[in-house]
């Protein structure tokens, strides 16, 4: 639960639809790419990923000033700006959470005039949406994220996640790792279309991440550290508000009124309903959902819908979402419930080599700060001492705003190393 990019409140609804606006009127995105016929088998599928399934797709380019206006705009530091940016829309081959052969799309950004042939790499990954077209590459995304590091001197990967920008299907919401993997895969089509582009990465990866994006960055950055991709080295960890621990931080506070009620009714719905999929959660919505809502949610996470309209299809409160049996499960969870939680948590529990960086703030009430909390004595545990950044009494969005540039000279200084 992880973490939206519209429903943190009104005001955050307004800030991010701002940003949005300006940023898409000069970043518009190509049209879908048409993805042809899937080579067959689990198999089969192990040697396509990652491969474009086109060329890149311009989408768009701003000068040095041009970015400067877009983040200031939306109350970004600009002091890490030292670049314009030309981005591209990539339709790449990927996996299914059960492995069978899709494609994905995501936004690569790529500093313009920067006098280097060869780049370092950062992939940034995106906060929770339910509106395909809200992800990175969507017509109505709000690569701000992207914007900072590819502004600041490095390439950048945006993954859409699957289901979302252009991807066939549902997107599995908060399934880490298919969102690991759609990441992975990213990273190697980011590769091939550098090539195309007459430009070469270095194979130096920095992983960050805003929201949901944040627990992705973290658990990508444990699968590269694993060698998962040889191309790719590890640098640097630096995600923001990420829900490490949705069973002991996330969760808790989504029903003890840490999580404010629109954003833990939103999240508590996505989650249900995306994990009902892969995790036996419930035979019928009715065993979850109060009605009206039970006949009507799980349609409302179609990626058709924005994020105003199910948060207007929604009720007000967690209390008036779910039955009385369930919220009690939530409370003591068990079973498939229990498993569903467990599978996308642990993304802390291990050894990092590099450095890293957990930037949240003490007035999150979408992302408890307790997450990173825990995550940093998950490593501590390991022998790893994370550096916290505490952002103060700024909301979840403040956090980022406040993060990004920094993690942006945080990351030239650990290249500089």
């Amino acid at each position: 639960m992880p973490l939206l990019s519209r429903t943190g409140g009104a005001r955050a609804r307004r800030w991010t639809a701002a940003a949005s606006a300006v940023v898409v009127a000069a970043l518009a995105a190509a049209p879908a790419v048409a993805a042809g016929p899937a080579p067959a088998g689990a198999g089969a599928a192990e040697s396509w990923r990652g491969t474009l399934v086109s060329a890149p797709a311009p989408a768009g380019s701003l000068d040095r000033e041009a970015v400067g206006k877009q983040l200031s705009g939306a109350g970004i530091d600009t002091s890490s700006v030292a670049y314009g940016t030309r981005a591209y829309r990539l339709t790449y081959r990927t996996i299914t959470p059960q492995g069978r052969p899709t494609t994905a799309t995501g936004l690569f950004l790529l500093p313009q005039d920067d006098g280097r042939r060869r780049l370092g790499l950062v992939a940034d990954e995106h906060g929770t949406t339910a509106w395909r077209e809200n992800a990175p590459s969507g017509r109505h995304g709000k690569p701000l994220g992207p914007l900072v590091q590819a502004s600041a001197g490095r390439a950048v990967a945006a993954p859409d996640y699957l289901g979302l920008g252009g991807g066939p299907g549902l997107h599995p919401y908060m399934d880490t790792a298919s969102s690991v993997s759609a990441s992975l895969d990213m990273l190697r089509a980011s590769r091939a279309a550098a090539r195309l582009l007459h430009r070469e990465l270095t194979g130096d990866v920095y992983a960050t991440g805003f929201s949901q994006g944040g627990q992705v960055a973290m658990a990508l950055a444990r699968a590269l550290q694993g060698g998962a991709d040889r191309h790719f080295r590890l640098r640097a960890v630096a995600p923001v508000s990420g829900p490490y621990d949705l069973e002991h931080a996330e969760l808790p506070g989504l029903l003890d009124g840490r999580v404010e009620n629109v954003s833990a009714v939103f999240y508590l719905s996505y989650f249900l309903t995306a994990q009902n999929k892969l995790h036996p959660l419930y035979k019928d919505p009715a065993e979850v959902f109060r009605g009206p809502y039970a006949s009507k949610v799980e349609k409302l996470f179609d990626t058709r819908h924005t994020e105003d309209e199910i948060v207007k299809n929604l009720p007000a409160t967690v209390g008036e979402l779910l039955t009385d049996d369930f919220r009690a499960r939530l409370q003591h969870p068990s079973g498939g419930l229990l498993d569903a939680l467990r599978a996308q948590d642990g993304t802390c529990d291990w050894k990092p080599r590099v450095p890293v960086r957990l930037d949240t703030a003490r007035g999150d009430r979408d992302v408890p700060i307790a997450n990173s909390q825990m995550c940093a004595r998950d490593f501590a545990r390991h022998g790893v001492k994370a550096t916290v950044v505490d952002h103060g009494a700024v909301n979840h969005f403040g956090a980022f705003r406040a993060g990004a540039p920094q993690i942006a000279r945080w990351f030239d200084a650990v290249e500089r190393r």
